[in-house]
């Protein structure tokens, strides 16, 4: 199993900025893809960025231009750089990562807890 363990989240004005990170530990593994997701209250939790093991990134259209996700393969970690942060971003946010195990063909899923984004004045 593989554990993720988010880290950043907290209260931040509109405008300003926060960076969240989420390390993977556990057994040996391949993290294909790694990504940021949020649930804001009344709403469907939403894929915010993804990028694969290659680098290859993607993002939700409402975050485009101020959120940058990067991934550190050596220490298993993925992070969302949240820049121009607005009142609409705030969110509990959700690691989540796709993966195999070693000598796998089946791909497995696993979330973190969470971590609170508030923007407010």
């Amino acid at each position: 199993q593989v554990q993720l363990v988010e880290s950043g989240g907290g209260l931040v004005q509109p405008g300003g900025s926060l960076r969240l990170s989420c390390a993977a530990s556990g057994i040996i593994f391949n993290l294909k893809t790694m990504g940021w997701y949020r649930q804001a209250p009344g709403k469907q939790r939403e894929l915010v960025a993804a990028v694969t093991a290659g680098g290859s990134t993607n993002y939700a259209d409402s975050v485009k231009g101020r959120f940058t996700i990067s991934r550190d393969n050596a220490k298993n970690t993925v992070y969302l750089q949240m820049n121009s942060l607005k009142p609409e971003d705030t969110a509990v946010y959700y690691c989540n990562t796709v993966y195999t195990k070693v000598l796998g063909v089946a791909d497995l899923r696993s979330w973190g807890q969470g971590t609170q984004v508030t923007v407010s004045s």
